[in-house]
């Protein structure tokens, strides 16, 4: 079965950085699409970024250029570099893998992460 893990949640102030990751139990290129979310607390859960296997890239516009979805498929692992944090980013972030022949969804479990000063 397929299994995604998230890393790297954590505290940091307003301005500061934080690099989440997300593994996958097999090849990237097997999903059509890797994705982050976040859900505030006592909101719905919000797309944040994506990444087509073949390298195509989206951002929601709040995260629009100080966010980056990548990948490294050496290791199995999405990526989000979060920069620039500031504290309505305080969320827990999902990783999303999705195929679409046949149609699959699959989430993580989610980590935290709080930006406070």
């Amino acid at each position: 079965q397929v299994q995604l893990v998230e890393s790297g949640g954590g505290l940091v102030q307003p301005g500061g950085s934080l690099r989440l990751s997300c593994t996958t139990s097999g090849s990237i290129y097997s999903f059509d699409r890797m994705a982050w979310y976040r859900q505030a607390p006592g909101k719905q859960r919000k797309l944040v970024a994506t990444l087509s296997n073949g390298g195509t890239t989206n951002y929601a516009d709040s995260v629009k250029g100080r966010f980056t979805i990548s990948r490294d498929n050496a290791k199995n692992t999405v990526y989000l570099q979060m920069n620039s944090l500031k504290p309505e980013d305080t969320a827990d972030y999902y990783c999303n893998a999705l195929t679409v022949f046949p149609s699959h969804d699959y989430w993580g479990q989610g980590t935290r992460v709080t930006v406070s000063s």
